[in-house]
């Protein structure tokens, strides 16, 4: 399991971004060298995790819990084929673009250390938007993409540190629980009966699904404890 490629993207004025700045950094390449990564702040104010990378709509992306988007060489050699276009390192707006990680199938709240010091751990799954399917020109993108199911992860900064191309991914820490990045793609998708679930992640888990869960409990459950069918 390792790292293929650090990718970081630059602020670019865009016509299909509702971002107030009317820029996305969605286009990242791979950097050259090595890349400082620490937690960004809290969701609002803090950006990406990656020095030199750019978040241009903190109302939705950025912050602690996304500070660094992970996606599959795998995945995106499948939508190479699908697609029948080239889909370079970076193609899907990550930050990591990994070889040999099951990135999707990873645990909320799993821990991978990547090269001597960066600890990341899975906070959540990726959730497609507007600025990606523009991004992507591809009909109906965004319905595709869920179909598959094959997110990718937002990881949140442990314990900061440098990053690059090559870097071995090793699993330190694995929670008791079965929460993937998958099922909580998909409780927060298509399938939201799979919210109460998502709460066996416990602190682990995004503030923002953790809430979104606990909501839909409080809706779906009769005053004598026994969940409506939904």
């Amino acid at each position: 399991m390792r790292i293929l490629t650090v990718n970081v993207g630059r602020p670019k004025a865009v016509e299909y971004t509702d971002a107030p700045s009317g820029t996305t950094g969605i286009d990242k390449r791979p950097a050259e060298g090595p890349v400082r990564v620490s937690d960004p702040g809290p969701k609002g104010e803090g950006a990406s995790g990656l020095a030199g990378d750019a978040v241009c709509d903190l109302r939705h992306h950025g912050g602690t819990h996304q500070a660094v988007y992970a996606f599959a060489r795998e995945d995106l050699d499948h939508w190479e084929g699908v697609l029948g276009r080239p889909m370079a390192n970076g193609a899907f707006g990550e930050n990591l673009t990994t070889s040999g990680v099951d990135v999707s199938g990873a645990l909320i709240g799993e821990r991978w250390r990547i090269g001597s010091e960066l600890v990341l751990e899975v906070a959540s799954a990726r959730i497609p938007c507007r600025t990606f399917a523009s991004w992507l020109d591809e009909k109906g993108w965004v319905k595709r993409f869920t179909e598959r199911g094959a997110p990718g992860a937002y990881l949140r900064v442990v314990t900061p540190g440098e990053i690059r191309a090559g870097d071995p991914v090793e699993v330190v820490h694995r929670p008791d629980h079965d929460v993937t990045v998958a099922l909580a793609f998909q409780a927060s998708t298509v399938r939201r009966a799979l919210l109460p679930g998502v709460l066996a992640a416990g602190d682990a888990l995004d503030p923002e699904l953790r809430e979104w869960a606990l909501k839909y409990v409080r809706t779906n459950t009769s005053p004598a404890g026994t969940n409506v069918p939904v």
